[in-house]
């Protein structure tokens, strides 16, 4: 349906307030990381009155800010990496081959997202103490991409059935094998697929408090969710460094989507129209 005249600057002022009221959160966080606590709790609102970097420097000298952070980036870009390589492997698998448990197997897969696994956390502590993996990242990246690789396999595997398979049939004439074809002819075209598992699966690892607080006791080895706990005291909280910290650490998630969003929202689009 066309825009009439009337109509299309309607829909401007609507986008415009939608994209107010998601901004303003944001918005709100940032300019509260330049204030103290007196003045967030008495102009909560308001822009501060100095912008300095004290509540930052504050941040850096409670707690090891940077470790956290150091933590949380090497523990969701290697659960992503491996998210993207197993459920890409596993998709390819189970969309372009036809054998007898075939929907057997995608059904195992979409069971990972049926069961909560939280409701395994006893067995899963023990045997990451079986392991040795306790206080350590391993950890915190098997659980991650353990739990991401079911709704990725959902994702991949409806885009990997939609594409037209003259491209692969071309490409075992030239000589091509299963690998070779699903890294240089079907992975380039799967761009938006992937972009989105890795904003969805990122979003998730960067930003899951549960498993860190359950598996991560050495305080070197926490990452941002846990770690910004240590801002809390008994009687009272450093609010001023608190959001300086949650600033710092929606930064990479930011960059992320800026990045990526071309790719997701082809994937969203696509994924809806198909």
């Amino acid at each position: 349906m066309k825009h009439t005249f009337w109509t299309k600057p309607f829909y401007y002022v609507f986008a415009f307030f939608i994209a107010s009221i998601s901004l303003y959160p944001i918005l709100l966080m940032i300019l509260s990381s330049f204030k103290s606590s007196a003045e967030i709790f008495t102009s909560p609102l308001a822009f501060p009155k100095s912008f300095t970097l004290e509540t930052y420097k504050n941040l850096l000298d409670q707690i090891p800010f940077m470790q956290y952070f150091l933590n949380s980036t090497i523990v969701s870009v290697v659960s992503v990496s491996l998210i993207l390589i197993t459920s890409s492997l596993a998709a390819f698998y189970i969309a372009r081959f036809t054998f007898y448990w075939n929907n057997m197997l995608f059904f195992f897969f979409l069971m990972g997202m049926m069961l909560p696994i939280k409701l395994g956390i006893v067995p899963l502590f023990i045997l990451m103490k079986d392991l040795n993996l306790l206080n350590t990242l391993w950890a915190l990246i098997f659980m991650y991409t353990a739990t991401g690789i079911p709704i990725s396999v959902l994702i991949l595997t409806g885009f990997f059935r939609t594409m037209p398979h003259e491209l692969e049939e071309a490409a075992r004439i030239d000589g091509a094998g299963n690998l070779r074809i699903l890294w240089n002819v079907v992975l380039p075209l799967m761009r938006p697929a992937l972009g989105t598992v890795m904003i969805l699966q990122f979003i998730q690892s960067w930003n899951d408090f549960f498993f860190p607080l359950v598996f991560i006791t050495d305080e070197m080895k926490k990452t941002i969710p846990v770690g910004m706990l240590s801002l809390f005291g008994q009687y009272s909280a450093d609010w001023g460094a608190l959001f300086a910290g949650l600033t710092l650490a929606s930064l990479p998630m930011i960059v992320l989507f800026f990045i990526a969003s071309k790719q997701f929202m082809e994937g969203l689009t696509q994924g809806a129209i198909k």
